[in-house]
């Protein structure tokens, strides 16, 4: 199997030096005294496209060879990396199809339309979207660009992880979210580069718990589409890249309720006047919620993205007063 390194973190580094944005860390007195921890925010949510997607998407594009950059790109998301394929083809100037669930949010639907990406929709509790993407490529010569099992994808998410770690120096901790693991995969590829000894957790939906359960058990494990209101990552099992690297080098992987997940928004809402989207808060949930071992450590933080519907960020914010 031939996975990325990295090396392969830090020539994606390069590739989008001056193009995404290098995001704030941000610190909170509040969080520290919360949690007995030294916590360090990378702010995703205030990337390009509004999430941690733009890294591997551009990166993936961009490493295309001009003959197939020229022929377009396919990619099926629920919202992200979708936004992120679709913007990075348009800096690029490649040609983009996105499938997408129905259900995804209006904001990203919108928004991957805004920015010049076809979206092709789909049920995503009756139809396979792998299968339709896979069916794209091949009928119209497309390169599929999946939104975790990809190895210039898995390099490009690793950046964030990288600039965190050139910012605050080696840490103790690094806390990601987790759906089909490719930030998560990232982000240890960066640590074993950049800060060896550091432990990497994963965080997904505990309604959606197959990435625990896949490294307990030594296998990919598959579920049913995940009811969780942390709709960027319902997905339905690891990729097999992102398996080898977890199980490689991951300390962990912990889950985060949805009711957690509301209580940290609200929590970068008022104390540091930031967006996170449901996704975007995982990694923060369960560092705040006690289920990451952190007191008396340097840690990492990654807030993922920020793209929720308005309408839905103010709703769940009511709920969770």
């Amino acid at each position: 199997m031939d996975l990325p390194d990295p090396t392969d973190v830090r020539a994606a580094a390069e590739r989008l030096a001056g193009v995404a944005h290098r995001t704030p860390v941000l610190t909170s007195r509040t969080a520290d005294a919360a949690t007995g921890a030294t916590v360090f925010f990378k702010c995703e949510n205030l990337q390009r496209a509004g999430a941690f997607k733009f890294r591997g998407a551009y990166n993936a594009i961009a490493a295309l060879p001009g003959d197939r950059r020229r022929a377009g790109v396919v990619a099926y998301s629920s919202g992200n990396h979708a936004q992120a394929i679709a913007y990075a083809a348009r800096l690029l100037d490649v040609p983009a199809t996105i499938v997408m669930p129905r259900d995804a949010p209006a904001a990203k639907l919108a928004a991957a339309r805004g920015y010049g990406g076809e979206v092709v929709l789909y049920d995503r509790y009756a139809d396979d979207r792998e299968a339709i993407g896979r069916r794209l490529a091949a009928e119209r010569g497309l390169s599929l660009i999946p939104p975790y099992d990809h190895r210039d994808v898995i390099a490009g998410q690793g950046t964030a992880a990288l600039e965190l770690l050139e910012e605050t120096g080696p840490l103790d901790v690094l806390v990601a979210c987790l759906g089909g693991g490719g930030l998560t995969a990232g982000t240890v590829l960066a640590a074993e580069g950049a800060s060896p000894g550091c432990e990497v957790w994963g965080v997904e939906p505990e309604a959606g718990d197959d990435g625990r359960r896949s490294l307990a058990e030594g296998r990919i494990v598959h579920i049913d589409v995940p009811k969780t209101i942390a709709d960027g990552a319902q997905t339905q099992h690891l990729g097999e890249l992102t398996f080898a690297i977890l199980r490689r080098g991951a300390a962990g992987i912990a889950t985060a309720s949805d009711a957690a997940l509301v209580e940290a928004m609200r929590f970068f809402a008022e104390r540091m006047k930031l967006v996170v989207e449901p996704t975007g808060a995982l990694a923060a949930a369960a560092v705040f919620s006690g289920a990451i071992p952190v007191r008396g450590r340097r840690v990492g933080v990654i807030l993922s993205g920020g793209n929720v519907d308005v309408e839905r960020y103010s709703t769940l914010l009511r709920q969770g007063a």
